[in-house]
Order: structure tokens, then sequence, then C-alpha cells
């Protein structure tokens, strides 16, 4: 396990470390036929580590809850350890190698992953218990992982905000099963318009927003965000990116601006604009860690657009 660390974490997140390999190609390849690959980029990635290196690095107290395998590379981990990350529980296993993922983008950045789901996918086999960062937070963010690992850890910290984020794996590990009890044991839900398609046929809504939680999140890409709160609907625009080069970990991203904004004490609405304008930073470059904002270059960006939804 990582050191020790006096700072109270005010955010918690479970979720996948991985190592991503991201191409670029001008289309996808039919069956039996080739593509070149126009571009390779090899780099940290994972929605756990996406969400709580980003937040860390902005500036919000953030603790990793994940395990990884013995092959984890020491430069990703001094990486994540450099962004003020507290890794408690940043676990190694002998049993699985880190998980992984081959991220194919096509010219209009269209995406289809290969996924290696490693210990953070069979996170009950392992048989520990990573709780003690989470019942110290203020908020727990419950992405990409095992469900069932996931509903122990919610049912032991009764006093935390829990967010739930099925994110890509809401079409085949989450279902009509597990979906239902762990949503109704979280205080807010995260998505996007695809995932929504899925989660909501699990609990038998016409709309995702009516998800039974005080806070709703559904991103739809270039079309922005809608958010409920409470009985109030919010549009959140798109903040504009100078350049969109590979959408990888957007969404993560957005996660990571909406809980440091609350860190900062901003409103829900502000946090959700100032969600957006992280995002758009990342996708200015390759890979979803390799353009991390300054907090001040996040807030310049942000502020016209928190005046439209004020």
């Amino acid at each position: 396990m990582g050191g020790g660390n006096l700072t109270e974490p005010f955010l918690s997140v479970y979720g996948h470390v991985t190592v991503d390999q991201i191409y670029s190609v001008r289309k996808f390849p039919r069956d039996n036929t080739t593509e070149d690959v126009l571009t390779k980029v090899t780099s940290l990635g994972g929605t756990g580590t996406n969400i709580a290196v980003m937040a860390a690095s902005l500036g919000c107290p953030t603790a990793l809850c994940a395990f990884v395998g013995n092959d984890f590379p020491s430069q990703y981990e001094d990486m994540m350890r450099a962004s003020g990350l507290m890794m408690d529980e940043f676990v190694h296993v002998d049993r699985y190698e880190t998980s992984s993922a081959v991220v194919v983008n096509d010219e209009v950045l269209t995406q289809k992953v290969i996924f290696y789901q490693g210990p953070q996918g069979f996170a009950d086999d392992l048989d520990i218990m990573l709780n003690r960062m989470a019942s110290r937070s203020r908020f727990v963010h419950f992405c990409t992982g095992q469900p069932s690992y996931y509903r122990r850890v919610m049912e032991s910290i009764p006093d935390a905000y829990i967010s739930l984020d099925p994110a890509q794996e809401s079409h085949r590990i989450w279902n009509g099963e597990n979906f239902p009890p762990a949503l109704a044991m979280s205080d807010a839900l995260f998505c996007n318009n695809f995932e929504a398609e899925s989660l909501k046929g699990y609990v038998g809504l016409d709309s995702i927003l009516d998800a039974d939680v005080d806070l709703v999140v559904c991103t739809n890409g270039s079309k922005g965000s809608t958010a409920r709160m409470g009985d109030e609907v919010l549009e959140i625009p798109v903040v504009k990116a100078d350049r969109v080069v590979d959408a990888t970990g957007a969404g993560d991203s957005y996660r990571a601006g909406f809980y440091t904004a609350l860190y900062k004490g901003r409103s829900i609405p502000d946090a959700l604009v100032i969600a957006s304008s992280v995002a758009s930073f990342v996708v200015e470059k390759t890979g979803a860690l390799t353009n991390i904002p300054t907090w001040d270059a996040v807030m310049e960006r942000a502020e016209p657009y928190m005046r439209e939804v004020a």
C-alpha cells in the first residue's frame, strides 16, 4: 500500500487503474481487413486514475481506492503520487496483471475499446476491503469495477455522499439485478447519453433523469450535458476547446472538475460548468492525463459560460 497522508480526503474514487494504448485510424477496418495506424500513444488511464489524478492535480484532496498488479509501471505510480493523490489504499496484488485497454479512434473520434479488467474487476476474489479512506471522505465516487464489491463498500460507508457512475460497463457488467440496489444506496448518478439507454431500462424509467437520487448528470458529447438537481433541470453547455484531438478521458475529467469545484465552494450549477471547462482541455491532446490545466486556466475558460447557466 502507499504511504500515509495526514490530510483528510474530500473525495475518494473507486475505479480501474489502466495502461492505455490509444490508436487513431482513418476508418475502422472491415472484418478480415487491415487499416494502418496513424498515431499511437501509450499512457496511464482508467476511470479511477483519470478522475482521481485530475481532481488531485486541480487541488481537491482525493484518495484513489484501487487494485493493480505487480506489473504496474513504477513511472506511472510516481506520476500519480506527484499529483498529490492520496494512495493509502492503492494496492498491488499477485493474482492479476494490471488492467489494460486498447482504444481506437477513427477520424470523427468514434471510439472502440478492447478492455482487460485486471484486479479491479475481480475485487471480491481478493478479500481486501478498501473503505478506510471512503469512510473519512465527504464524497465517494464509484466508477468501473466489480458491482458486488462496490455494493459491499457502499454498505460500509452509510454517512458518505455516494455517486454511482457505471460508465462503459453500463451495458455489460451492470444489469437489472445489480444496478437497482446500488442506485438505492446512492445520492447521485453520472452517465452519458449512450449509457443512459441501458441504465434506465434496469430501473424501468423512460428517462434516466427520473432516477431516484438527488442528482443525475448525463453528458452528451458535443451537445453538452443535462443535470437534474431535485426538481430543477439544468442544461450545461459545452465549453469550447482550442482544438479537438482525442476524447479519451473527457468524461472522467468532467467528474474531477465537478468535485474540485464543490471542494472550492462552488454551487452545483457552477460546478457543472467548471466540469465542462476541465473536459475542454483534455480533448486538446491525445490521452486522458496529458493536458492537465491549472485551476486559473479552467476558471478563465468557464467564466463566460457560467453566466449563461445562471
